[in-house]
């Protein structure tokens, strides 16, 4: 099991939350979603390292960026 997380911009409510699961959960071996509106991050469970470029461009699709 690998965790890895991101630090996300701009998420601020339920909403964005559920954006964002919806998103990165389609990636390949994902097993769990985390976010943290707190701290601006994502926690990402799976089977295998997420593509950071894959998981850009989730976040890129529900409307956020990833901080570098």
């Amino acid at each position: 099991m690998n965790v890895e997380s991101f630090k996300v911009d701009g998420m601020t409510c339920g909403h964005c939350v559920a954006a964002v699961t919806a998103e990165v959960s389609k990636l390949s071996g994902v097993t769990k979603v985390e976010v943290d509106l707190g701290v601006g991050a994502v926690t990402v469970e799976s089977e295998q390292p997420v593509d950071p470029v894959a998981f850009a461009a989730a976040i890129d699709e529900a409307g956020f960026a990833v901080v570098a």
